[in-house]
């Protein structure tokens, strides 16, 4: 492997993404030759996993769909921390921070595609034809055997379509992945329905305030904000959100803000005081006094860490 590449992997605690063969070569560890243009590749997870125990925290340029079957798989999605169950199926949109801290003895099948790869067939935007893909629909469905079993047959014929010489495969291959997408799609709804009817009203509020997060953290950071958004008072909403999360609002406003700041400070050339303005701190002093007290170094020292 391009050891420029390894030493960026040991460097960085969050990778940007950009490329399939760039994201097969780092976290795969495969050292098969790809096209760098590629926008699609599927396979199982037996082959995607044997070279890696953990992934580390990165955003994908490109989409992640994969159907966990058996094995030890955690992940982290934003503030979200879960042990994958036995046909849990697992939807990781394009920019979203994932990371896995556990990965062992795995079976499944997997795809990552480019959006651009379905262009033939959309429409309307991707998130607006499957809104399983917007960043604050549930990423996570546990399938019951009939579904699972559906999805798999599905992920076989991808399988089977991009390791066969043809004239065509692109073409069926953009026709497969669209089925497959159809086939979650169907699934999705009625999960969604089912998670709806579960979910207490107190769960609703945790929830609605962890998206309004993750949308305007930059813009607002104070609890208050939150609350008036919500519509309740910032004392309700402090003990909802603790009582569903384990940790008070503020905890989760300075962890996602922590997590952008490390990447614009591990994955960009911006200056601090660059990155201190773009995440809205009323100056450098103020971004480098909130860095050394979430981290203990300073914005340089946490960027030469990263």
């Amino acid at each position: 492997m391009d050891q420029h590449r390894i030493q960026l992997k040991r460097k960085k605690e969050i990778l940007n993404i950009e490329t399939l063969e760039m994201f097969e070569r780092l976290i795969n560890r495969d050292l098969n030759t790809y096209d760098i243009d590629m926008l699609v590749m599927p396979g199982t997870l037996e082959e995607k996993h044997k070279n890696c125990e953990t992934i580390p925290a990165l955003r994908r340029q490109f989409n992640l769909i994969y159907l966990f079957q058996e094995g030890e798989h955690d992940v982290n999605l934003g503030a979200d921390h879960l042990e994958l169950k036995p046909n849990d199926l697992v939807i990781v949109p394009e920019n979203m921070v994932y990371s896995s801290d556990h990965i062992k003895n795995c079976k499944g099948y997997c795809i990552h595609f480019k959006t651009e790869f379905l262009k033939p067939h959309l429409v309307r935007p991707l998130t607006e034809e499957f809104p399983y893909f917007h960043f604050d629909s549930p990423h996570i469905i546990n399938l019951n055997q009939t579904e699972s079993e559906l999805i798999q047959t599905a992920f076989k014929d991808i399988i089977a379509e991009f390791n066969r010489f043809s004239s065509e495969k692109n073409f069926i291959l953009c026709n497969l992945i669209y089925i497959l997408l159809l086939r979650v799609r169907e699934i999705y709804r009625t999960r969604v329905k089912e998670l709806k009817n579960m979910v207490s009203r107190r769960d609703q509020l945790a929830n609605s305030f962890k998206l309004l997060v993750e949308k305007h953290f930059i813009e607002f950071r104070k609890v208050n904000d939150y609350a008036d958004m919500l519509h309740i008072s910032p004392g309700h909403l402090s003990e909802v959100v603790r009582d569903t999360f384990g940790r008070p609002p503020s905890q989760i406003i300075h962890h996602i803000l922590l997590l952008e700041s490390k990447v614009q400070l591990g994955t960009t050339d911006k200056s601090v005081s660059e990155i201190a303005y773009h995440l809205k701190f009323d100056d450098p002093p103020h971004f480098t006094h909130f860095i050394k007290k979430q981290t203990g170094f300073s914005p340089r020292e946490l960027r030469k860490n990263l």
